[in-house]
């Protein structure tokens, strides 16, 4: 999606930018509430929730050989992410977390987040020269690839793995549709905006509705050894 000087890419870039810094923040928030479910020290706080603000974007560039990766060039997301943790601790002294949780505002803010990153991971991937199923992909690690990480480090089966919610499958929809969409001669707000409104409204579905995909259940192994049959007698008898 080439960038030009005209209003209508002027406003793309400045709503792109914003919602980057957004997304950042509600995954930093998500990750120095993950610390504190483990009961991490101030630095372990401060440490996952910048891993999770830039982890998908990170993924990103190292998949593509691009280096250095984005935020070396622009550390301000990871003083977003600092910031962001040190402001959650003394919150969790209050019930401003309990109200954010009561009405998912972090869950939606992370949804709109993660749709940016994927249609922005999908672009940055085609830009650098890959195919569109490779670029789609990339542009799912863009999305989830943080929350996957701050599970990892926090010791749990990722959320994105588990939980039975439309996550992934909300990213890799996104970034089949962005791909779709640029084969066709569309205007750059189409080709931007329908991908986004997508992956928000399965998210949002999912959050409020219930949506969800199928959960593996498997039975619990016997709790008794499996009983064995006896040797065979000398005679050949049983």
């Amino acid at each position: 999606m080439s960038v030009s000087g005209d209003p209508i890419s002027s406003a793309l870039g400045v709503i792109q930018v914003v919602m980057e810094y957004a997304g950042s923040v509600a995954f930093a928030i998500s990750g120095a509430v993950a610390a504190g479910r483990k009961k991490m020290d101030l630095v372990g706080v401060v440490v996952l929730a910048c891993i999770v603000a830039v982890g998908g974007g990170t993924m990103r560039d190292l998949l593509l050989g691009e280096f250095p990766v984005f935020w070396v060039d622009n550390p301000t997301f990871l003083l977003v992410g600092a910031v962001t943790a040190l402001i959650v601790v003394p919150l969790t002294r209050t019930r401003a977390l309990d109200l954010l949780h009561r009405y998912q505002i972090v869950q939606v803010s992370d949804a709109a987040g993660m749709a940016l990153f994927v249609v922005v991971g999908t672009n940055v991937a085609i830009a650098a020269g890959a195919d569109s199923v490779a670029a789609a992909i990339i542009g799912v690690i863009s999305g989830v690839g943080g929350g996957i990480i701050r599970d990892v480090l926090a010791n749990d089966v990722p959320d994105v793995f588990r939980s039975g919610q439309f996550y992934a499958t909300a990213a890799f929809i996104g970034a089949g549709v962005y791909v779709l969409l640029l084969e066709f001669d569309l205007d750059r707000i189409v080709v931007f905006w329908v991908p986004i409104v997508i992956i928000l409204a399965i998210r949002l579905g999912t959050l409020f509705l219930g949506w969800g995909v199928p959960t593996f259940r498997y039975g619990a192994p016997p709790t008794e050894p499996i009983p064995t049959p006896p040797p065979p007698r000398p005679d050949g008898t049983e």
